[in-house]
């Protein structure tokens, strides 16, 4: 397979979907979703592999979710409105094996969500996590929000929504975001540690293990679609414009001027 956005690797049992845009802190695009399903679907039904990594090229970022530049109101394509992100959030989950995030950098917005879902997540100690949704005319309006509550509790998660602040990954790990957190040049080292402790085991009760602890939080998926829908007609509006516009313009945003 052939891919532009992202390097698709599988070796000893572990496929590895990394976002390869370092230009754009490794921000997706329309494309980059299409290229993470397909990557993503052959890693998740290949008996071979019996866990999933997710990464980001470079240093800096592990994904900081939708790029800006792209945004036409649907991030070029199917882009993160609707469909795409749907089924990259359930395909994460849905996978019958493990998921591990390997966050080196910035995990912001959708990466961090992306994270969020993930089985597990390992973090470099240079990691940072976050959410820039309102402060861009945005919201992740399903797992990016309800199942972050399952995982921090909801004080925490509404405080990363509400206040879009940064957290280092020693403040993740303490509030259950991450799993574990090593030195930066250790990162890969641990991850592979983790991954074969992983492949050792039984793939058939890992599968059914997932689907177990999956099966008390399957609801979001329900209240995920419709929140998206209504996020694809919150788009259209001039509120949300106004941040993709501040962004684009380095200004802060004025969403005051929209409330009648």
């Amino acid at each position: 397979m052939e891919f532009e956005d992202i390097i698709y690797d599988k070796k000893n049992g572990v496929a590895t979907v990394t976002i390869n845009r370092p230009k754009v802190y490794n921000a997706f695009r329309g494309v980059t979703m299409e290229e993470m399903l397909k990557a993503l679907s052959d890693a998740a039904w290949d008996k071979s592999i019996g866990v999933i990594v997710l990464a980001g090229v470079g240093d800096k970022a592990f994904c900081t979710g939708g790029d800006q530049s792209a945004h036409d109101g649907s991030y070029d394509g199917r882009g993160t409105v609707g469909l795409p992100v749907e089924e990259l959030h359930s395909l994460l989950r849905d996978a019958p094996k493990p998921v591990i995030a390997k966050v080196q950098g910035y995990a912001i917005g959708g990466g961090n969500v992306i994270a969020t879902i993930a089985d597990m997540t390992i973090a470099s100690e240079k990691a940072i996590f976050g959410q820039v949704g309102p402060k861009v005319g945005s919201i992740d309006p399903g797992f990016g929000t309800a199942y972050l509550a399952r995982v921090v509790g909801e004080k925490k998660a509404r405080e990363i929504w509400y206040l879009c602040r940064r957290y280092s990954a020693q403040e993740a790990l303490e509030m259950g975001l991450v799993n574990a957190v090593v030195p930066h040049d250790q990162l890969d080292a641990e991850v592979d540690k983790w991954c074969q402790e992983i492949i050792a085991n039984s793939p058939t009760a890992l599968s059914i293990a997932k689907r177990s602890f999956n099966t008390d939080t399957d609801s979001i998926r329900g209240a995920a679609s419709l929140g998206l829908q209504a996020l694809a007609l919150y788009y259209q509006t001039d509120e949300s414009k106004e941040g993709v516009n501040a962004f684009m313009e380095k200004r802060k945003p004025d969403f005051r001027k929209f409330v009648k």
